[in-house]
């Protein structure tokens, strides 16, 4: 179960019991706020006894003498402090979080003379600590002593104390909004697809009009007289009808153009009539994780407020294999008018993507637009799960997009796209088909999206390796990851606000 903290900032704090963190790093003969925690010298006879280094992340746990003024002390390495990165802060906030146990408050000492601590390095460390604290256990009737002891208890009460707390506290409103998104990314990717079907993730991204988001749910009816056959051909063969949701957030100036992100949605994706291996399909739950991640941004920029006009859009359906399914040598005709002959039911994404890339294009002419999608197994050979494949008809965009990635640490890896390759999905019979076969995959499933952007700048995003099933680390413990989040609001923040 996650645990829940109440974050607050001071510049000071009486210590009374409970749980003290400590920053050490390896320059310095002492952690972090030792003349308050440590009065007695504690960590000077431990840490030669143990073997502790203040390398990156490495921890010493101790439990306080009796005379003490807290019960635990927790000191955390830092490594060389002097260049420490924004992912580097989350790291430790996410490392913080994790020694947070049994205990109703927690008194965290940020503030060393060889660590430089700002306003924005004690917000990154608070946003670490929630994004630690989540994990998903909704369906388990049955918890451990400790799930059930952190269900029963009131939120942690965590002090950050900095020399910055004022500024850190003003930051810290944007992180947790942040973090909101990021929760509600991973919860989506996470929830079973019995239980999130199109029209209930539909009505998940309505609620983002609390927050003054501005959502409109496209029925079937609707997408068919705007002639998205692309779309609906996936989705014909699932008893569960397909949605199209926009969302709008107006914060930036009236005459703005905004910018635009697309997700595809597949909620379950059994392959269809080109039925997926039975192994593992399971985890074919998660092939929405692109519309999660714009959901989730969505969230993320209205919470923080973000002074920026935004559209996000994503297709819902459910890809299935009934009497009714679409079948290998259909052609459909997609909204743009392009006919696409299908080779393979289970590339079903790229033509979720092609109708609502269009849709966004044609109706709200955006500065740029950036699809995210669990696309191809193919970006998993060439990436692992530790990158996500960047594609782009845009120089700058592509380098806005990869300099976001390297502050969250949300890594992109920039893969070609070129004539040779479209080539690749020419058709016989129709003006495309929706595969050009096992070589090159995730090139040509770009190429394919590329035909229905036009000329406005354009990047796509492949995290199947990314959104589901991604590496844990300090910050993430989860299936789901909400990979995209951070990333694009980064973007968002450091190039697109007003």
């Amino acid at each position: 179960m996650s645990v829940k903290f109440e974050i607050s900032f001071a510049k000071s704090v009486r210590l009374s019991g409970g749980l003290a963190i400590l920053l050490k790093d390896t320059d310095s003969e002492l952690p972090a706020g030792a003349e308050s925690a440590d009065p007695a010298h504690v960590f000077a006879k431990a840490a030669p006894i143990s073997g502790f280094k203040a390398k990156a992340l490495n921890s010493l746990d101790i439990i306080a003498p009796e005379a003490a003024p807290v019960d635990r002390i927790v000191v955390i390495g830092t490594g060389k402090a002097t260049n420490l990165s924004v992912h580097d802060w989350l790291k430790l906030g996410g490392s913080a979080a994790a020694k947070i146990r049994n205990v109703e408050k927690v008194a965290i000492f940020l503030d060393a003379p060889a660590i430089k601590v700002g306003a924005r390095e004690a917000a990154d460390f608070a946003l670490g600590m929630l994004l630690r604290a989540y994990s998903f256990d909704t369906y388990k009737t049955k918890k451990g002593d400790d799930d059930e002891k952190a269900g029963a208890r009131k939120p942690v009460k965590v002090t950050i104390v900095t020399q910055e707390a004022a500024a850190a506290k003003k930051l810290f409103a944007a992180s947790e909004a942040i973090a909101g998104g990021v929760i509600l990314a991973r919860d989506l990717v996470n929830e079973p697809p019995n239980v999130l079907g199109p029209v209930e993730f539909a009505a998940k991204a309505k609620e983002l009009e609390k927050l003054g988001v501005e959502v409109e749910i496209l029925t079937e009816r609707e997408m068919r007289r705007l002639g998205m056959g692309a779309l609906l051909g996936v989705a014909q063969g699932s008893a569960r009808p397909p949605r199209l949701v926009i969302m709008h957030w107006k914060g930036g100036k009236s005459k703005d153009k905004p910018v635009a992100f697309i997700g595809k949605g597949v909620v379950f994706d059994t392959g269809g009539i080109s039925i997926k291996p039975a192994a593992g399909m399971e985890d074919m739950k998660g092939d929405m994780g692109g519309a999660a991640a714009v959901t989730g941004l969505m969230h993320a920029l209205a919470a923080r407020g973000a002074k920026v006009n935004a559209i996000g859009v994503i297709g819902l359906v459910e890809n299935m294999p009934d009497g009714n399914a679409q079948r290998p040598g259909d052609i459909v005709t997609s909204m743009s008018g392009q006919t696409i002959e299908i080779i393979n039911t289970d590339a079903e994404g790229r033509l979720v993507l092609c109708d609502a890339l269009w849709y966004t294009n044609d109706r709200f002419k955006p500065q740029f637009m950036i699809n995210l999608a669990t696309l191809t197994g193919a970006i998993l050979v060439a990436l692992g799960n530790l990158q996500a494949g960047l594609f782009s008809n845009d120089d700058k965009l592509a380098n806005e997009l990869t300099a976001a990635g390297l502050v969250t640490d949300e890594r992109l890896w920039r893969m070609p796209l070129g004539k040779d390759y479209d080539k690749m999905i020419d058709s016989k019979f129709a003006d495309m088909k929706n595969t050009g076969g096992r070589h090159a995959g995730s090139i040509t499933a770009a190429q394919f999206l590329k035909r229905f952007v036009g000329e406005t700048p354009w990047a796509h995003l492949d995290i199947a390796g990314t959104a589901m099933g991604s590496v844990q680390d300090e910050i993430n413990q989860s299936w789901g990851s909400g990979f995209g989040v951070r990333l694009l609001d980064e973007l968002v923040r450091a190039n697109y606000e007003s």
